[in-house]
This record gives structure tokens, C-alpha cells and sequence, in this order.
């Protein structure tokens, strides 16, 4: 198995480019080529920070004919922080970008923003836990309080922002991944 190969087919499945795959595994963009083409090999504990940016790991990785699983637990969450737009995003299924929609868990620090997203096929959906965000979609802005959701076609630019004094923290969905 050519271990480099396995990887670029993943991320390409995943609809990651080269350099989010390395944000997510706290890598850079310059390794994740090398490794792609085999120029390089990865540590056991690199490639398992590569597998869960993936949202797999060693065992199906290695190993197609495993049982899918059901239910995730906090420790098997993937977290990166943003400290420059004052956000933490959590992918709390690791392995949903391979399936048809990707849950993730936002904590937005007031001011926070969320990178903006492109158009792409597909639909987001989103629940506000606690705080109040404001998601912009296009050229027009919707505020979202806690206990109430947003849903939309993600054919404009979007993101979010936290625009209050008090942390925000959502549920969002992207179907199909896009995170």
C-alpha cells in the first residue's frame, strides 16, 4: 500500500484541499504534498494527527471491513482553534466527512468570526446552543438567538459571527461536508 497515494484519495474524497488537511493536522501544506507523492513518511503520531484531519484513523485506514460506528464520545472529537477570528470548531463525528453530512461544534468568543465559506452544492442547517450569532449569506444578514436554528442553501458566500458581548456556541451541518 502506498501510504502517500491513500492519503491524497482520502482528501479528495473528503473535498479538502492540500492545505486545509494540513491546518486540520497542525502540518504544513509544503509536508502533506511530499507525503501525498512519497517522498516522505509520516511518524506513526503524525499520521495519526493526518487520519483524524480525515476523519479516520489507523485502524480503517489499514483496514476497509471494520463495523461503522454509532455513537462518539467528547475524546473522539477533533478541535482547532482560530485564535485570530476567535473561534474553537469541533468536528464531533471524526469520521463525517466521508459521509453525506458533517456536524460540527462552534464556540464563537464575542467579535468571533467563522472563515467565509464559498458557494458550494448543498444545504446548511444550524442550532444556537447559547448567545446570539449573526449569519450572513450573500449580501443579506439574519440573526439567530439561542434556542433557534437557521437553514439554507449554500449557494452564496456565508459565515458567521458572534457580534454580542457573550460567547456563542452552535451546532452547524453542512451537507455535503465542507468544513
Amino acid at each position: 500500500m502506498k501510504i502517500g497515494d491513500k492519503i491524497r484519495r482520502l482528501r479528495i474524497q473528503n473535498s479538502l484541499t492540500q492545505e486545509e488537511l494540513a491546518e486540520r493536522s497542525e502540518l504544513t501544506k509544503g509536508f502533506i504534498s511530499q507525503l501525498e507523492r512519497d517522498l516522505t513518511s509520516p511518524s506513526i503520531a503524525t499520521l495519526v494527527d493526518i487520519l483524524e484531519g480525515l476523519g479516520t484513523n489507523l485502524q480503517e485506514f489499514f483496514n476497509e471491513n471494520i463495523d461503522e460506528k454509532i455513537v462518539f464520545a467528547k475524546e473522539d472529537a477533533f478541535e482547532t482553534e482560530n485564535t485570530e477570528l476567535g473561534y474553537i470548531l469541533k468536528w464531533i463525528i471524526p469520521n463525517a466527512q466521508k459521509n453525506k453530512m458533517e456536524p460540527i461544534f462552534i464556540e464563537l468568543k464575542p467579535g468571533g468570526k467563522t472563515k467565509e465559506d464559498s458557494p458550494h452544492e448543498g444545504e446548511e442547517f444550524g442550532y444556537v446552543i447559547n448567545g446570539i450569532i449573526c449569519i450572513y449569506i450573500g449580501k443579506e444578514k439574519y440573526k439567530v438567538r439561542k434556542g433557534e436554528s437557521f437553514y439554507f442553501k449554500a449557494n452564496s458566500n456565508h459565515y458567521i459571527t458572534n457580534e454580542g458581548k457573550t460567547k456563542a456556541t452552535l451546532i452547524w451541518v453542512s451537507t455535503p461536508p465542507s468544513f
